[in-house]
Order: structure tokens, then sequence, then C-alpha cells
């Protein structure tokens, strides 16, 4: 019996609060595949100032795929420098050839080294740990995947260790292999926050059991609804401070994927004509300009609906508009709680976020991720493994 459909006929959450509820989460098939990417050395990209090219090369593995899938749904996360992508069995075999093509992009267009590789859901199973699935609905245009389990950390472990590494890296293939990744989208400026920083924040919970660490990730939860109130009021994307780009700089990064031609005069023309969409772009949600039954006047709406600032793969990841004062109670609970062994985390903190953009209709299935400017999520990882690897010493 075909499994295509499992996530596709998954109940929809409504709440994030809901991901703390283990009876909310379903296993994934057995024959089902975990896709990884992650930029190798990213840390040391980032720290030089390459953080929005890390940041597009994970939306790109993403984007290869669900051309892939079409409208067959399929979860994925987005972790800053990389992406995690469950497919059935049958996409396995084009997603390798994409995800191949992607990784000959990061080479060819960015000088970057994109690791890519898949293990199945089977292997994770087989080791005791597991797979387990959560949908969750953030906007009408964007059905969100959490997880839980365990199953993605030890994937990505196997993917990343020297021992195991070979053993699920894609090796190298044909050349020639293209991936589409039409629907990708950078032309955004930076996203200053509203309330003064943009907070990166992963958290892990240590507790010997499932259902204690669901209450560690429910506190931490609770904590920020005390510290800040309502989501809108620690949202990283407020629809009054997105402002489309038209400086070459900003529009490099979707420029190089989208025309692999390294002839100057056809990057040139592409960035003139995302330049001229911009143009026209700003001009209907100024005025407001209704195009068939679509009023341009609510896009900005519709963007900052469609952010996945906020999700769950086996750690808690979030992006978080706070004040300085905020920012620090926030610190204050979370030191508390690694000290007395609850978790680990790590903060990184920037005045601004970056968004990278997959829209396959403006007036429909989009999704906008989201990271901090200057390092975001994979700086704030580096703040946490440094946590845990002092709790082991």
């Amino acid at each position: 019996m075909s499994t295509d459909y499992f996530y596709a006929d998954l109940p929809v959450l409504t709440s994030f609060l809901d991901i703390t509820n283990p009876q909310n989460f379903t296993s994934v098939p057995r024959d089902w595949y975990i896709l990884i990417t992650d930029v190798v050395g990213s840390t040391q990209a980032i720290e030089s100032g390459r953080y929005k090219e890390v940041n597009l090369l994970g939306a790109c593995s993403i984007i290869a795929i669900l051309n892939i899938a079409e409208q067959l749904e399929i979860p994925f996360i987005f972790g800053g420098d990389g992406a995690s992508i469950l497919i059935p069995p049958g996409l396995f075999a084009p997603a390798q050839a994409a995800l191949l093509a992607t990784r000959q992009l990061a080479q060819d267009s960015f000088n970057l080294n994109l690791r890519v590789g898949a293990v199945p859901v089977a292997v994770v199973k087989d080791a005791n740990y597991d797979v387990k699935i959560a949908k969750l609905r953030i906007s009408e245009n964007y059905v969100q995947g959490n997880f839980t389990g365990g199953g993605l950390t030890y994937a990505t472990d196997l993917l990343k260790h020297p021992d195991t590494t070979q053993g699920y890296c894609f090796q190298e293939g044909a050349t020639d292999v293209n991936a589409d990744f039409s629907g990708l989208e950078c032309r955004w400026q930076d996203i200053f926050s509203q309330h003064g920083e943009t907070v990166s924040l992963i958290a892990m919970a240590l507790a010997d059991s499932e259902p204690e660490n669901d209450l560690i990730y429910k506190n931490i939860l609770e904590t920020l609804s005390v510290i800040y109130g309502s989501e809108q009021n620690f949202h990283p994307v407020a629809a009054d401070h997105l402002h489309l780009s038209f400086k070459n700089q900003n529009l490099a990064g979707e420029t190089k994927v989208q025309v692999r031609s390294q002839n100057f005069w056809h990057q040139q023309f592409y960035l003139l004509k995302i330049k001229l969409e911009n143009l026209l772009g700003w001009l209907f949600m100024r005025f407001r300009m209704q195009v068939g039954s679509f009023n341009w006047g609510d896009y900005l709406l519709i963007v900052a609906a469609s952010t996945d600032h906020q999700k769950f793969d086996d750690l808690l990841r979030m992006v978080i508009a706070s004040t300085t004062v905020q920012r620090q109670q926030l610190t204050d609970f979370l030191e508390r709680q690694y000290q007395n062994g609850s978790l680990v985390y790590g903060l990184h903190v920037s005045d601004r976020a970056l968004m990278t953009c997959l829209v396959f209709e403006r007036n429909g299935r989009q999704v906008h991720f989201i990271d901090g400017a200057d390092g975001g999520y994979a700086l704030a990882a580096k703040a946490m493994k440094a946590r845990l690897n002092q709790r082991r010493s």
C-alpha cells in the first residue's frame, strides 16, 4: 500500500503550543527518507559575512524538492544553514538528482560546499529513534511540519559524522543535472525589529523522558507569553517593516540561483527584470491596487502571516522581536533552567531578520523562511553546543 499521502492526510493543528502534546504527533512510515542538507563550514562562512548566501542555499534545497513533489504535500524544516525534508520512496531518485544539482549550484555560483544526503527512516527506527510529525497551520497559505522523536537529530549525526558520512551522503553524479528553483525569491530588505532586537533562540530539553521534555518546552512557550504577551508582540516580521529592495547586492543571490549562466548581460537582464517586478509590486501595494480577485494592499499581511519564525525539529527554534529588557528576562529564565539541568540553549542577538521566500502563488501557497541577521540560528546553535559540551565536561 502506497504511503505517498501519509503527510497530506494528517490532521492539522492550529496552535503552536499543541506541539508540546505528544498525542498530536504521528510516526513517519518506515519506507520514507529523510533528506538532509547543510553548508559545510557554515559558521566560518557566516562569521565572514556570508550569512545571506548560507540561508539562500538552505532554501534552495527545499524549493528544489518541492518542485519535484509538485502538488504532493511533503514536510520540511529550514535550519538556517541547511534543511531537512521528508519524502516518500517514489521521489527518492529525482530528489537525489535535484540535491546533487543544488550542491553543484552551491559550488559554482557561491563557492560553498553543500553537503547533501539521505537517511532511510527505517535506519533511524532500527536504531531505536523515531521520526514523529505534526502538521500546524501557520496561515491560510502555509502549513508547517514539526518533528519529534530524536530521529532527525540522529539522521543528521549520521550524515555529518566522519565514520558514517560516506554511507549516507550522495556521491558525485552527472555534472549536467539540473534542479528547478522557480518560486525562490530573495527580494526584501533586512527586516528591522519592531522592538529594537531580533533574537534567534535554540533550546533543547534534557529530561530523561519524552513527557518530561514536553513539559519543559511547554514551560518555555508559556514563559514567552508571560514576557512578551501575544505572538504578534514578538513576531519578527511586522508588515509595516517590510520593504522591497532595489540594491544589486540584495538581489544578487536570487540572480545567481536563477541565472546559471556566467554571462554578465544575462545576469544584468535578470536583475533589471526583478527590479521592475519590485517596482510594480511597490506600486500595487502602495495604492492597494486590485488585480483580478487579488487586492495587493493585503500582500504584506499575507507575507508576514506565512513565516516560519517558530518551529520544532527535536528542539525549539524561534526568531523573536524583543526589547533589551525582555531579552534579558528570557535569558535569565533560560539560564536558570540550564543551571538546574532542564535544558541547554543558545541565543544570538541582532537588530534585524532576514527573509528568503518560496512563492508558488502570490495569493496562495507560500512560505517565508526567517533567520536572524549576522549569524542567527547558526551562531545560536554554536552557543548551545558550547553549553552542552560544558555540561558534559
